[in-house]
């Protein structure tokens, strides 16, 4: 395993990507049934993982690809 894995932060794009669409969180916690708090931690970059059925879920419904949600920066970054 490479010594530098883990070491990049994944960046939430969530608040972008609603703003970009006109929709609440609330509105997409209903469309996605997911709860406001988890949407919430991932929206402010807190989360630690996401499921893949969440991850398709939100992609859905924002109608964009992972790579739009999320970004990985370097530890350099």
């Amino acid at each position: 395993m490479p010594a530098d894995l883990g070491e990049g932060r994944v960046i939430c794009h969530l608040d972008a990507l609603l703003t970009q669409r006109e929709m609440t969180l609330t509105e997409l916690s209903a469309a996605v049934g997911v709860s406001l708090a988890n949407l919430s931690v991932l929206k402010n970059n807190r989360a630690k993982a996401i499921r893949y059925s969440t991850l398709v879920a939100l992609c859905t419904a924002l109608d964009c690809q992972p790579g739009d949600l999320f970004t990985v920066t370097s530890a350099q970054d």
